[in-house]
């Protein structure tokens, strides 16, 4: 149960609760105690008025007595029993609410990375099935378990106050039970374990073929998409299948074990109420004794179970948990972002490829200016937009935000100075609107529209019949590709950053719609730092300077009209698109 060590912190937190919930198992159990000892009087009282010891009217005076000892008793156990499930399994909700928010947490700590190396569906399974194996634990686990301790040693004890020699002979079953339940719960572990891997794999692989469906239909892939979901299926049910074979086994043996009991305690006792060692009365007591253990006793292997997959979970979980993010944050205090940005000699390799994408690369940019970045696909353009978000650290030279290595500066405050426009525009399943203010959670109406003004898509919002208050599809599928890079535009301008970050976010839209976002672009970075990544020539003319990039490297660097009078990629690049335009 180590991986399961690291819950102990939620254990401590709601202590208060934990130990009233387990102050009422001791007193239900208690009041559940009665009723066995209270029928055993009751049939010594009537063997008694058979034997002519008492009286008839002694007999129903007896006999009213333990009813009302026997009534009072299963209604106050049960009120306490209800107090009891109330209490610590409202407790197993809140750790499993603590849980999850701390997983999501830690995913949005981790870095990009581990984005790329992780898949969704397994991540998603982890927060939401992992985490209920984990409840089960914290929960019902418990609660059972605390109830079946009580309940042995409260009855145990009791037991062996009134007749140790039958009670050692009743139990003799419980190493058994106990040396089955050891082999069965670490088979149980295993496969427990393996069970969960390929609940990720499903997720996995129907979160991808959702998300991916318009090509799977485009491909007509659908019959291929469905068998290779039959076969991973029919595995998971395989897995299932062992699993459940081993957890079958518990009951039976449980029942077996508890039946065992019953002759013993009808043999021994028989034979003790024969010699005059035990009363009529214990006989009965204790067959109702050892059939109230029974679920206790069954609860051990169901409880183990629980346990068992818990631990499996807990330890999925824990992967992620101890992994530390690649990025972290080193300043103490917030830094006021001015936005200016220098790269020296920065160089970058991509830790989950090993490719190198920028060989000593170096320039710098000041507020109010604009550079603008092209190059081939794979020239390492876009690496250089994820350098400056701090999304990845450099991997050789420095990088500095206002004189200063980005390490030095708060990390949220540099996001919060950054406006990010990504290649593949991402866009939530919510309303335009609030994919507008994504960018500005407090910002007015007249902010929203002129944002999307600024990156000329407002005319088309207003063309839907919901306009703002149009609710996209996932990942904005509701919207032309054109229109998802301005609407991605609108957030980015409507944040009002220092720094704006443009990665080829124009590719989706004509020309004539291209000039006129340059334009208003203008008027919006306005003292403000901006980079543009692009691969038309159309884009990047009015930058202040432009970096030609080819294999991670500077190739050429230079205002528009100093490159088309310079041989080289750039000049070929113009009069290319030139060409193309005139065509």
């Amino acid at each position: 149960m180590k991986e399961l060590k690291f819950l102990n912190k939620y254990f401590f937190k709601y202590r208060g609760r934990l130990l009233a919930g387990l102050a009422i198992t001791v007193v239900a159990t208690i009041f559940k105690i009665v009723v066995p000892a209270k029928i055993g009087d009751s049939v010594n009282a009537v063997k008694a008025y058979f034997d002519g010891s008492i009286s008839k009217e002694m007999l129903q005076s007896e006999l009213m007595t333990d009813i009302l000892f026997i009534v009072g008793a299963a209604l106050l156990s049960g009120f306490f029993t209800f107090l009891m499930r109330q209490t610590i399994i409202v407790v197993s909700r809140y750790i499993e609410f603590d849980l999850k928010n701390e997983v999501f947490q830690q995913y949005e700590r981790l870095s990009l990375s581990f984005y790329k190396q992780n898949r969704t569906g397994d991540l998603m399974n982890r927060i939401s099935e992992d985490v209920s194996k984990v409840r089960m634990y914290v929960g019902p686990a418990l609660m059972y378990g605390a109830t079946t301790i009580t309940l042995f040693v409260v009855a145990l004890t009791y037991m062996f106050m009134i007749a140790p020699v039958l009670t050692l002979y009743s139990i003799i079953p419980l190493p058994i039970l106990s040396i089955s339940i050891y082999k069965l719960s670490v088979a149980i572990h295993k496969r427990s374990t393996v069970v969960q891997q390929y609940l990720s794999k499903l997720t996995t692989f129907a979160q991808e073929s959702f998300s991916g469906i318009s090509v799977i239909k485009a491909y007509g892939m659908e019959p291929k998409t469905n068998l290779k979901f039959e076969t991973l299926s029919n595995e998971s049910k395989d897995k299932n299948i062992d699993l459940a074979k081993v957890q079958a086994l518990f009951f039976p043996l449980m029942i077996l074990l508890i039946g065992i009991s019953n002759i013993i305690v009808v043999y021994v006792g028989g034979n003790q109420f024969i010699e005059g060692k035990i009363e009529f009365g214990t006989i009965v007591e204790f067959l109702i004794y050892v059939n109230m253990l029974t679920w206790p006793v069954a609860s051990v292997g169901f409880i183990s179970s629980m346990v068992q997959q818990a631990e499996a979970s807990q330890k999925r979980i824990n992967e992620f948990l101890h992994e530390e993010p690649q990025i972290k944050n080193h300043a103490s205090h917030p830094t006021n972002i001015v936005g200016k940005i220098e790269f020296r000699d920065v160089s970058f390799v991509y830790p989950d490829t090993g490719i190198k994408a920028l060989n000593k690369v170096s320039f710098s940019v000041h507020p109010g200016e604009t550079l603008a970045i092209i190059g081939n696909t794979g020239s390492g353009k876009s690496t250089i937009l994820e350098l400056i978000g701090r999304l990845y650290d450099v991997t050789e030279g420095t990088y500095l935000v206002d004189d200063k290595p980005v390490q030095e500066v708060h990390l949220k405050s540099l996001r919060d100075a950054t406006g990010y426009v990504p290649q593949d525009a991402f866009l939530f399943s919510d309303s335009i609107k609030n994919n507008i203010k994504f960018g500005k959670a407090d910002a007015t109406d007249s902010e929203v529209i002129q944002a999307a003004k600024d990156a000329a898509v407002h005319a088309n919002i207003e063309d839907f019949q919901k306009g703002y208050e149009t609710v996209l599809g996932e990942r904005g599928i509701t919207l032309s590709g054109g229109q998802k890079q301005r609407v991605s535009i609108a957030r980015a301008i409507i944040k009002n950053p220092n720094i704006l970050l443009f990665d080829d976010c124009l590719s989706a839209v004509d020309t004539e719609t291209e000039e006129a976002i340059l334009n208003n672009l203008k008027k919006v970075s306005k003292n403000k730092t901006t980079l543009i990544v692009s691969h038309r020539v159309s884009s990047v003319k009015n930058a202040d300077s432009i970096l030609v990039l080819e294999d991670g490297r500077i190739l050429q660097q230079g205002a528009h009209n100093e490159l088309v009078n310079q041989e080289g990629y750039y000049k070929e690049l113009y009069h290319k698109q030139l060409l193309e335009k005139e065509l």
